[in-house]
């Protein structure tokens, strides 16, 4: 799988990416059997029975992004501008599976109509090879502040 230094330059890879509204590629980075999800109000819920602040499969992944690159995504329009910082990055191989989890921590500033809004959590994504390019297969993305009003949150986090 990766290394360290080549599983950082991912991760700042995806961040450039949404940062850039590049979404295609940003897509590209994702496995077929992708997760990805945001928990509401707790950490570790189920999120089968709970309320979710995003939490799609592939082809959620998919409609997200031909939403945003429509131009009629009334809550990016104009786009947000974003600028995000990833740290504190640890790798966890999972043993027998081929997947490596990587853990860190971002935060996010994000500037539209005059309004800065700072988002800052931590991730966990499993990082899996498909012909032997490394895809997400899940992220989960906890919000410090899950708990509370979040004003916009309809860019990539």
């Amino acid at each position: 799988m990766l290394d360290y230094a080549e599983t950082r330059q991912f991760l700042y890879r995806e961040a450039r990416l949404m940062d850039s509204h590049a979404y295609d590629d940003w897509l590209g980075m994702w496995a077929q059997d992708a997760h990805y999800w945001i928990p509401c109000n707790e950490d570790d819920l189920d999120v089968r029975r709970h309320v979710s602040l995003v939490n799609e499969d592939r082809v959620g992944l998919e409609d997200r992004v031909g939403r945003l690159k429509s131009g009629a995504h009334y809550a990016q329009d104009p786009k947000s501008r974003l600028s995000r910082v990833v740290s504190n990055i640890e790798l966890e191989s999972v043993a027998g599976e081929g997947r490596l989890v990587v853990y860190s921590t971002f935060n996010l500033s994000a500037h539209r109509r005059g309004r800065m809004d700072v988002v800052a959590g931590r991730t966990r994504h499993e990082l899996v090879s498909e012909d032997g390019v490394p895809r997400i297969a899940k992220k989960k993305v906890i919000l410090v502040d899950n708990d509370h009003k979040i004003m916009n949150l309809t860019y990539l986090v």
